[in-house]
């Protein structure tokens, strides 16, 4: 099954599992006038169901959200009944524990014994629910609607691994019906098999397959409304992820090794312009401070400007308080014997070029703080790769190195909170900014930003 149809089957389950969690409420609620049902809630004066209708806001919504934790959607088709019985079961105890939570701290009384009644109902419910899309799914009508039949169209090579994965249990309906290699099969013989079989969609492994025959097999199937599945496997990558977009028009194959736009990188966004304003608030007394120390203790500018490589290379002027002599920059290639790291990358422990209150602004990471402002221009992100000189750039001896330029740079990162004191091979660096770039998430970065506050308040952070 495809993605985007599995989706969508998904989104339906969603759709239907709201809507009985919120009949389940409403049944718990009828319950109370029965039997002994009654004798336990009728101990308080029960208001008319309107009274708690407010609550349907959160069972609705909550009901799919806590089974979609409980991994209910993510399952194949035909999962074991004992996996999905005790998915319902645990997505029901978790939605009657959150309204039990809301019950409490609004003091609904009342609707605490309907909401110990809605668990059971709206997991029986679900459960029967369930059981009807099982006996549907193996009956006939529906493996006739469900059933999908192929035909694979490719190089032999190419078309062999395709039938190996489509017997899985996951793609059970699917059956392939054909397999014709274009190399040595014609147009003509294609439409035969096409009207033979009667197929539902045709699949295309373009790997070996001239692009003109593909052309034909594709023009082909239009004209006769037969859905075409071409495998974008024509070109191989390691890293990169593969979607279809649409640019004027024109269906476009997008090889991304970068997060996408989404809902997660709009919050990271967010989480840079409200957490940099709230630490340039919070740190400003500091800050002042430094600034003070830094006037009075040397001669020359109190903020340091460098130009630092960017997203994709971009430059910018990078800000950080001056922890060094004013002419530190002329006074380099004096000590660059001292460099401890390999590779392009500059870095000497005991540098003496630094002041004494230089010394104390880097020990507690206090030298970063103008990097906020980076943050709010959008230069920078609070966590990211740690941007480099240009001219450092520029002596990167492998191309797989500038792959840390592909996200913003950032004010601290998995490097620095990895025990950077003991990285002295600047692949080690690499290798730990790529691996938060493959495995990015926003959850991530804010295990990063956790573990920045401890380096940065014990001083383990010292460059």
């Amino acid at each position: 099954m495809l993605q985007r149809q599995r989706q969508f089957i998904t989104q339906v389950h969603r759709f239907v599992d709201a809507g009985l969690a919120g009949l389940a409420f409403w049944l718990a609620y009828g319950m109370r006038d029965l039997g002994y049902v009654t004798e336990i809630l009728q101990r308080y004066d029960i208001h008319p169901f309107s009274t708690y209708a407010w609550l349907l806001l959160v069972i609705i919504p909550a009901a799919p959200l806590i089974l979609q934790a409980q991994g209910y959607y993510d399952r194949p088709l035909m999962a074991s009944r004992r996996r999905v019985f005790w998915q319902l079961f645990w997505g029901s105890v978790w939605t009657v524990v959150l309204l039990i939570l809301i019950s409490f701290l609004f003091r609904l009384q009342p609707a605490r014994g309907v909401i110990l009644l809605f668990g059971p109902i709206s997991f029986l419910l679900l459960l029967i629910k369930e059981e009807i899309i099982r006996r549907w799914v193996t009956s006939g009508v529906g493996q006739a609607q469900l059933r999908r039949r192929l035909i694979l169209v490719g190089a032999a090579s190419d078309t062999e691994k395709v039938r190996r994965e489509l017997v899985e249990p996951a793609q059970m309906s699917l059956e392939v019906v054909a397999e014709v290699d274009l190399n040595r099969t014609t147009v003509d013989e294609f439409l035969r098999l096409l009207h033979e079989h009667a197929v539902n969609a045709v699949l295309l492994t373009a790997k070996h397959t001239y692009f003109g025959q593909v052309e034909k097999v594709i023009a082909a199937c239009e004209l006769e409304g037969v859905e075409v599945w071409l495998m974008a496997n024509f070109f191989q990558t390691r890293i990169s992820q593969t979607v279809v977009d649409d640019f004027a028009g024109r269906p476009m194959l997008v090889f991304r090794c970068t997060p996408d736009a989404s809902w997660q990188a709009l919050s990271k966004q967010l989480l840079d312009l409200i957490g940099a304003s709230a630490l340039l608030l919070v740190s400003s007394p500091v800050m002042l401070v430094a600034v003070a120390a830094i006037k009075l203790t040397s001669p020359g500018p109190i903020l340091f400007r460098q130009q630092r490589c960017g997203l994709n290379g971009r430059p910018f002027k990078m800000l950080k308080f001056r922890s060094m002599v004013s002419d530190a920059e002329q006074r380099k290639h004096e000590i660059e014997i001292l460099n401890e790291m390999s590779g392009p990358v500059f870095k000497v422990t005991n540098d003496p070029r630094i002041t004494a209150v230089g010394r104390m602004l880097r020990k507690y990471s206090i030298d970063e703080f103008p990097q906020l402002l980076n943050v709010l221009r959008g230069e920078m992100s609070l966590v990211g790769p740690r941007p480099l000189p240009l001219d450092e750039v520029r002596r990167f001896d492998d191309l797989a190195h500038r792959r840390r330029l592909s996200v913003k740079p950032g004010i601290t990162c998995l490097w620095q909170v990895s025990g950077r004191n003991n990285v002295t091979d600047f692949k080690d660096w690499v290798r730990l900014d790529l691996e938060y770039i493959d495995n990015w998430s926003l959850w991530l970065d804010l295990k990063i930003l956790a573990r920045t506050v401890p380096v940065v308040l014990l001083g383990t952070g010292a460059k």
